[in-house]
């Protein structure tokens, strides 16, 4: 081997071993430095976090979480009053129509002696069509039967003119819900607890929200927290503004203050219910009394609706008689009048206080309120 080829071999071997030493020294170097985006190894596991002072540990407070708004009632739109009619007629026909199929049995027969007479008598009397009325009827029927012959068809003729006359449809039987001069109507309704008075409230209020009339309600029965939240439900059902105060509040100024918001408001109608604690009579007339006197130094009271249950008889008479004692009943509301064949109060209550039904409750249901109509009554009695 000569020189040159020896210096040659030696000068490769210097090139390889430098070249071992750099690629060591970066490999190492690569290594030592984090993997792009400051990721942990993939195959080692990740180091354990150290601890950061206190000052750095402390998270930021979570986002505030909206609540989601309270759904709003949803209003109803409540039945018509035409419809109501309708739902009056079969309502009393299937439950009423028993009197008046007794009767129609009573005078068709062949003759017409004293017991049949007497058991005409006991009928309506059973009724509750009352002692006078009934003596009144009886000597009608006699009379236009002994004339007028007793074919089926004469009879139930006869016996409907009849009884359209004992019930009086000449009797102005129209609710008193608008005040003059801009003021809105004051309805004050009343009766004993348990009569349906607070639901009859409510009932009324969807009657002239179905025709597009503003109301208030002020919930005066201030020592019945049930009957304070029931009212507020029936409000919001029908979208009415409910005026009402803590429980125990005087009722003659939560009265004060419906009125009062109906004035400001331009309602149409204020209905105030009121407290029905019959069995203390002299607190009673003096409640009532003072809430129609605090409600007229605003606006005029323009129709006081007194509540009966139908199904009570001659005890709904007594109330009748106390309650026309406290106020001036303009108008009557018969609840519960699907619920027996004693419809023969109608008659009775009209005699008693010398005014109008112009109510009456059909059933349970938001809409079971209708008002009276005397023809469509008798129809109904008759079964038909």
């Amino acid at each position: 081997m000569d020189l040159i080829t020896l210096i040659v071999l030696i000068a490769v071997a210097a090139v390889v071993v430098i070249g071992a030493g750099v690629g060591l020294l970066v490999g190492s170097t690569r290594r030592k430095s984090p993997p792009a985006g400051g990721g942990t190894d993939v195959i080692a596991p990740p180091e354990a976090p150290t601890e950061r002072p206190a000052e750095a540990t402390v998270e930021a407070p979570p986002a505030p979480v909206e609540e989601a708004p309270a759904e709003a009632p949803v209003v109803e739109k409540p039945e018509s009053t035409a419809s109501r009619l309708v739902r009056l007629r079969q309502r009393l026909a299937g439950s009423q129509g028993g009197l008046g199929r007794g009767l129609l049995a009573l005078l068709s027969r062949d003759r017409l002696d004293e017991d049949t007479w007497e058991s005409i008598e006991d009928t309506l009397i059973t009724a509750d069509v009352g002692v006078v009325p009934t003596q009144e009827l009886v000597e009608r029927l006699r009379t236009r039967l002994r004339v007028e012959g007793g074919q089926p068809g004469d009879v139930r003729a006869v016996l409907r003119e009849e009884l359209l006359t004992l019930v009086d449809p000449t009797m102005d039987r129209r609710l008193r819900v608008s005040g003059a001069d801009g003021m809105p109507g004051v309805v004050l309704v009343v009766g004993v607890n348990g009569a349906g008075k607070t639901t009859s409230v409510g009932k009324i209020a969807r009657i002239l929200v179905a025709e597009d009339r503003s109301v208030v309600l002020g919930a005066a029965d201030t020592f019945r927290a049930a009957a304070v939240e029931q009212l507020v439900t029936w409000g919001e059902r029908v979208g009415v503004d409910v005026v009402r105060g803590p429980e125990g509040t005087d009722p003659a100024s939560v009265a004060f203050d419906a009125v009062k918001e109906g004035v400001d408001t331009k309602a149409d109608t204020v209905i105030v219910d009121t407290a029905g604690r019959l069995q203390n009579k002299a607190g009673l007339m003096d409640e009532l009394g003072k809430v129609k006197r605090v409600i007229e130094k605003q606006a005029p009271v323009t129709e006081v609706l007194l509540v009966l249950d139908a199904t009570t008889g001659q005890n709904g008479m007594i109330q009748a008689r106390v309650f026309s004692e406290v106020v001036d009943v303009t108008g009557i509301v018969l609840t519960k009048l699907d619920g027996s064949a004693k419809g023969g109060i109608v008659v009775a209550v009209q005699r008693e206080l010398g005014v109008p039904v112009k109510l009456v409750g059909l059933g349970e249901g938001a809409d079971d309120l209708a008002p009276f109509d005397a023809g469509a009554f008798v129809d109904a009695l008759l079964g038909g």
